[in-house]
């Protein structure tokens, strides 16, 4: 077993953060000029290619997995939430749209108790029912109500679910190889979407290409990084560190598109933030005592 090194997997998740936050905003800039099954097919191409570079002439072995199907739907499921919040951070601010995917782990509890049966306490349905509010104070539910909510809201809470239940299957493949998982997600997605690519094509640019490989650099390398923080350090001290994608998010926001978050986001992130933190914490304790 390797030893721990708290510090490394810290960092290794704060890179994971800016890598994600990068392809997310590279998706959103690419959307003004190029359809969304462009884009989201070259997410998932360069992130293939990035994948392959990084097994090298292990690539072939890697390729063979011991749970196929769920890797199929593991990777439908990435897609699907790629997909999703293309949709929908094309018509929200980029900090806007981190924070309504900060329901995830939200939605992930929920789903371990409806679909995997595993015990939620009062606590935690107390979490996730603060961090729904935070939701509806983020979407500004007040000024229209559920029937004014406009598509790109719904698309990222879609997005936000079907993460969820992308990292619910994540949780039935961990006795794969990371890499392995990696790659299948990657080259499943380019597959899919390859199908649908020449109705949807236009020519890229110079830099219209540039954009596009940086796009799906940033997630195979982001992806790298997330399972090197899992490697080297316990996830109840790098998982937190994932809420730090709000400051990049914000940076690039007001970099590229001079977004400033309003009150109701910054007050409904720190509510979905905090609920998602205790949620956490509940479920590290429920673990270690169930290990003791």
């Amino acid at each position: 077993m390797k030893p721990e090194n708290r510090t490394a997997g810290i960092m290794w998740m704060l890179a994971t953060m800016v890598c994600f936050i990068t392809l997310d905003a590279t998706m959103k800039y690419s959307l003004q000029s190029y359809s969304l099954v462009e884009v989201t097919w070259a997410r998932f191409f360069f992130a293939t290619v990035t994948a392959i570079i990084f097994c090298g002439r292990d690539t072939a072995k890697l390729l063979v997995a011991r749970s196929p199907k769920t890797q199929a739907l593991r990777s439908v499921l990435l897609m699907t939430t790629t997909t999703l919040f293309g949709a929908g951070i094309a018509y929200v601010a980029l900090p806007t749209g981190t924070v309504i995917m900060f329901m995830s782990p939200i939605f992930v509890t929920i789903l371990s108790n409806l679909v995997l049966g595993e015990h939620v306490g009062i606590r935690r349905w107390s979490g996730i029912v603060i961090g729904f509010v935070g939701a509806l104070i983020v979407i500004r539910i007040w000024e229209t109500g559920f029937s004014g909510l406009n598509a790109g809201v719904l698309f990222l809470l879609g997005a936000a679910l079907a993460n969820a239940c992308y990292q619910i299957a994540t949780r039935q493949l961990r006795h794969e190889m990371p890499l392995t998982t990696l790659l299948y997600t990657a080259a499943a997605g380019t597959i899919v979407l390859s199908f649908a690519l020449p109705f949807h094509w236009s020519q890229p640019s110079l830099s219209g290409w540039m954009i596009l490989v940086v796009c799906g650099v940033a997630g195979g390398v982001g992806h790298l990084c997330l399972i090197k923080a899992f490697q080297v350090a316990p996830a109840s001290v790098v998982a937190p560190f994932a809420y730090s994608s709000l400051v990049w998010a914000t940076a690039f926001g007001f970099l590229i598109w001079r977004d400033i978050p309003q009150w109701t986001t910054l007050l409904g992130a720190a509510l979905i933030i905090g609920s998602g933190l205790y949620i956490f914490v509940r479920e590290r304790n429920t673990t270690m005592m169930t290990e003791t």
